[in-house]
């Protein structure tokens, strides 16, 4: 039989749809692995053993009852823990929700068990996604497959590990400023940033409210639009949810054609502080695409050198406004102050927010808090905003003349575990390729673009709103063209992970 953790989704779901396999088969596959493999990764916070086996058992059983059944039916997924989630712990990686079982499901939740797929659990992340690295979880860092000296990216790097080391075919994640694009980038797996508001938020806990995005985390771009198509949709329960009728995601992986499409270049994301391998494997994917018939033009985009700026006040703000709810009082950890007999509601809620919160936290906190505070709110926040008008002007202006934006999808490779924890600003810099898609709306995909000094690097694909399907056209175009070259997919390259005994 194949190994079953090796195939993609794609090739899952026909062996499971011509019933040469069992979803309890691919299931134990895939928890088998973990069960190996995840010791050394750490890209689960919980694994729903019991749980997924028995979904699996019941998509079996509807199968062989002749039921009709979603084209993703029995393949099994992983979760971001940013989610929640009925019976299973919904953390954010903080220790203010250690424990904490939510009463619902979120909306790509519900989706995901409609569509009949087994959750295998909860990926480990940033502690409620603040990070570039999956190093700020109070559980602990997650471990890049390829490499388990270095970071996985951030903060959806449990979700990016998990598909990367063989655990699970699928994984959903969530993108602020990069959050799904720059793990996928940096562990050499496909990652998608919806259009803003074309998956639903309901459910998943706010770092942002106005930039973040669910999306799918898959080995192939195929995989990808599987999964878009399953979670995408309107969703009354989301005030932020387009209605507007879906276009369809596989056609478009599934057309992969480059011929007359216009790809502009985008000049304010390369040059300095890009790594020089990056470089060099996105000006080899440039020359392929245009071999196969792009139209490759340069394009400026002037606004982008204030985007990393801008980004660090509205997602600071939102946040400081997005986590006063946990203050101990509702749910959640509660701590009492050391020495106070009778501490007040603000007492134990500040030795709580202490306690809960992790470093990065407290620093995004200090700083939206201040920003949005009297006498300072226009001259920080205010102009801010007016900066991401200005960002969204740029991509209007160069979308008029061109299909697809092109870049980098982060400036570097992954880095050594703990190389730029002491350097906030360091570590803030790997987003700025990715967070001008997050202050527009517009939808992104990260491709897996090659290697430099052995470690995966990735090229971006920015498309307007609500035209996801050209990501998808143009991303699993370049793939085919890369697999052609190499032989076989990225994720192929990787070295074996050192399984437990």
């Amino acid at each position: 039989m194949t190994d079953l953790t090796k195939a993609t989704a794609a090739e899952l779901s026909d062996l499971l749809a011509n019933k040469e396999v069992t979803s309890r088969e691919v299931t134990q596959a895939a928890l088998d692995r973990i069960a190996a493999v995840d010791g050394e990764v750490h890209a689960f916070l919980h694994v729903a053993n019991d749980a997924a086996l028995a979904d699996a058992d019941a998509v079996d059983a509807a199968r062989a009852a002749g039921e009709p059944l979603a084209a993703l039916a029995g393949v099994p997924i992983a979760v971001k823990d940013a989610l929640t989630t009925v019976g299973m712990p919904t953390t954010s990686g903080s220790r203010i929700l250690e424990g904490w079982v939510p009463p619902y499901d979120a909306t790509v939740v519900a989706k995901l068990k409609a569509a009949r797929m087994p959750i295998l659990g909860k990926t480990n992340m940033d502690e409620f996604a603040m990070g570039s690295s999956t190093e700020h979880s109070a559980y602990g860092p997650t471990r890049n497959p390829w490499n388990t000296n270095v970071i996985p990216g951030g903060s959806g790097g449990g979700s990016a590990a998990a598909v990367a080391a063989f655990e699970a075919p699928l994984a959903i994640g969530s993108d602020t400023g990069g959050s799904i694009r720059q793990p996928a980038a940096v562990t050499g797996t496909v990652g998608v940033k919806p259009t803003y508001g074309g998956v639903s938020r309901y459910g998943l806990i706010a770092l942002a409210s106005s930039l973040d995005q669910i999306g799918p985390v898959s080995r192939t771009v195929l995989d990808a639009a599987l999964l878009h198509e399953v979670i995408g949709g309107h969703d009354p329960k989301d005030s932020t949810s387009l209605d507007k009728p879906a276009t369809s995601f596989v056609a478009a992986a599934q057309r992969a054609d480059l011929s007359g499409v216009r790809v502009g270049i985008v000049k304010e994301l390369s040059g300095e502080g890009f790594d020089a391998g990056v470089k060099q494997r996105f000006e080899e994917a440039v020359a392929l695409m245009t071999a196969a018939g792009a139209d490759i033009v340069e394009v400026s985009c002037p606004s982008f050198v204030h985007a990393l700026a801008a980004y660090y006040l509205v997602l600071p703000s939102e946040a400081s406004s997005n986590l006063a709810k946990f203050d101990a009082m509702r749910f959640g950890l509660r701590v009492s102050p050391e020495g106070v007999s009778e501490p007040s509601a603000e007492q134990v809620m500040a030795a709580t927010r202490d306690a809960g919160f992790g470093d990065e936290v407290k620093r995004r906190l200090i700083l939206g808090t201040y920003a949005l505070s009297s006498g300072y709110y226009d001259a920080y926040y205010g102009s801010a905003q007016k900066v991401r008008t200005l960002i969204a002007q740029d991509f209007d202006r160069v979308f008029a003349d061109v299909d697809v934006l092109m870049s980098p999808t982060s400036p570097t490779p992954a880095w050594q575990l703990g190389a730029k924890l002491d350097d906030p600003m360091a570590m803030y810099l790997q987003d700025i390729a990715t967070i001008p898609a997050n202050l527009a709306g517009i939808p992104g995909i990260s491709v897996p673009a090659g290697l430099s000094d052995g470690l995966p690097v990735g090229v971006q694909f920015l498309a307007p709103a609500l035209a996801d399907d050209r990501l998808y056209n143009a991303g699993a175009a370049l793939e085919r063209l890369l697999v052609e070259k190499w032989g076989t997919h990225l994720i192929g390259q990787a070295p074996e992970l050192e399984v437990a005994r």
